[in-house]
């Protein structure tokens, strides 16, 4: 007798100014495995989803360009009891260092160690170096800000590899995506990982996502990082 999927918790963090895109599009692949989406003609998943949108207050999120989202819960609200076993942390005009919310880097810090994976989107790879869970990693980013990026994290001993479409950590622990659509990349990756190539096969087929793999990156060169 097949035994029953594991279900795992993921936490979404959003903030003003986000790009709508980083997380979306990775949730419309991994939100297959929510229970409520399960599809009947998927080969049912090893493991399912919990998902929860966090944010600094329950205000509407506005992001760069979109409708506004709501948190169903604030980072303050998760309390040293919980841990989230997934951690997924979008890019966007948001993630500059001035506009990052403390409240978002100190989540992070608390709820990072004990999280079995934590992806990024974008410049959601320089939030997690701000909150120091890069170090000794290797990371990418957006290509069009990459240098600014690696500039401003310098001394934090994370290498950054400019031409990648995502880099996925030894341990599979920190995966980080390039700009915006490279996030369903990592997530069509992240998925295959999860629950194996069939079930991954199939979701892609629904979204209809032509995936590319993760050395699969002709923007370092357009922003001349090689």
């Amino acid at each position: 007798m097949a035994s029953s999927p594991t279900t795992l918790r993921l936490a979404v963090c959003l903030f003003d100014q986000v790009t709508a895109l980083d997380y979306q599009g990775p949730i419309e692949i991994l939100g297959f495995l929510d229970p409520n989406n399960v599809k009947p003609d998927v080969p049912t998943p090893s493991y399912l989803l919990e998902i929860t949108y966090l944010a600094r207050t329950l205000e509407p999120i506005k992001a760069t360009a979109g409708p506004r989202a709501l948190a169903d819960r604030t980072y303050d609200e998760v309390g040293d009891g919980e841990q989230f076993d997934l951690i997924l942390v979008p890019g966007g005009q948001g993630a500059r260092p001035e506009k990052v919310p403390s409240s978002l880097l100190e989540f992070l810090k608390r709820q990072a160690p004990g999280a079995k994976h934590v992806l990024s989107v974008c410049t959601g790879s320089w939030i997690l170096a701000r909150a120091g869970l890069l170090q000794g990693k290797k990371a990418t980013t957006n290509k069009s800000v990459f240098k600014a990026v690696v500039e401003n994290i310098h001394g934090y001993g994370i290498d950054w590899i400019p031409k990648a479409r995502f880099v996925v950590n030894d341990d599979k622990k920190i995966w980080t995506s390039s700009g915006v659509t490279a996030g369903m990349d990592m997530a069509n990756a992240f998925l295959e990982y999860l629950v194996g190539k069939e079930a991954a096969l199939r979701i892609r087929g629904i979204v209809e996502l032509s995936a590319k793999e993760e050395g699969d990156d002709e923007f370092a060169e357009y922003y001349h990082l090689l």
